[in-house]
């Protein structure tokens, strides 16, 4: 690959740095990549933990396709002071987190990094840096000018898109529209055609339990959910339900279904994550460019420690690389 696929970061204070550090030390990790963070935080990450990886400054992505491997090759955004604390939410390390992510965007905008990986950012600490977005999925759709996009949360076994995201519960049923819905079935089948899947056969899991029994445990089901798959049906689409979303997944893991959306964050969420942290990875479609990330968050309580797993980190990688490939 010609062109280096970019790592944020992510939250300096958290697991980031020394997921990064691991990921580049990995010999999994074939191929260079660029990351986009903060060369002294690194330095001392792979002090504080004893991890012997060598940190080179760049200047830029350029020239990376032949360079060495197991070696941090960092293109750094900001210089954060020696005592910025490891483990706590810092309105800082926010911005330093925020600064990461719109480098590395305006990077595969240009066409110079084939893809862009992000370690986790702590929502607290960019709320303290001033900084509005819930998360990576929100901020990438904004300075990318992105309105179509979900967030899909994949491991080898199960793959699901997410209709809603980041909003309360009664919020997120609110917003359900059939026009919402239909947009969600086209993007799930979108990126499954980029990642070279001739007929992506996508089931919509219900809302309501039992996908609303026909009316008796609710109304969104039928006259929300099942207009939009039978549009979607229509427009050539292999959709399928609303299904009861206490067993969609399971079917879909089976192998009855190439991807389950999914109404709200936690009814998606909850099954991929329970198949292992280690093992998922959150990619976000609809953007004009390849993004994957982990499905795990900063975790403060062991940052700094040694005790990190990149597992996620280097699954998110390899399903960047793939992605890119495809596309």
């Amino acid at each position: 690959m010609r062109r280096p696929i970019a790592v944020t970061m992510g939250d300096p204070a958290g697991i980031g740095p020394e997921i990064v550090l691991r990921l580049v030390a990995d010999v999994r990790c074939d191929a260079p990549v660029l990351v986009i963070g903060d060369e002294g935080v690194l330095r001392r990450t792979a002090a504080a933990i004893g991890l012997d990886v060598p940190v080179r400054s760049v200047a830029s992505p350029d020239g990376l396709a032949g360079a060495a491997l197991g070696v941090v090759h960092v293109l750094s955004e900001t210089a954060l002071p020696d005592d910025l604390p490891r483990g706590r939410v810092d309105g800082r390390a926010g911005a330093a987190a925020y600064a990461y992510v719109a480098r590395g965007t305006a990077l595969a905008l240009d066409g110079r990094v084939a893809a862009l990986v992000t370690a986790p950012l702590n929502k607290e600490a960019l709320r303290l840096a001033g900084i509005g977005y819930p998360g990576h999925t929100e901020i990438l759709a904004a300075l990318s000018g992105t309105e179509r996009y979900a967030m899909m949360m994949a491991t080898d076994e199960l793959r699901v898109v997410l209709v809603t995201i980041h909003q309360p519960l009664r919020d997120a049923i609110d917003s359900l529209t059939v026009e919402v819905e239909l947009a969600t079935i086209r993007l799930a089948h979108e990126a499954l055609l980029g990642a070279g899947f001739e007929a992506p056969r996508v089931a919509v899991a219900g809302l309501n339990p039992h996908a609303g029994e026909n009316g008796l445990l609710g109304r969104e089901d039928l006259d929300v959910l099942a207009p939009a798959v039978r549009a979607a049906r229509a427009e050539g689409i292999a959709a399928s339900g609303p299904w009861p979303a206490d067993t969609v997944f399971l079917r879909a893991r089976q192998g009855e279904f190439d991807v389950v959306v999914a109404q709200y964050h936690d009814q998606g969420l909850i099954p991929v994550k329970y198949l292992g942290l280690e093992n998922g990875v959150n990619i976000t479609v609809g953007l004009p460019f390849v993004r994957t990330s982990v499905d795990h968050g900063t975790a403060f309580d062991i940052a700094g420690k040694g005790l990190a797993d990149h597992t996620s980190l280097l699954t998110a990688l390899r399903h960047a690389r793939t992605l890119s490939g495809s596309r």
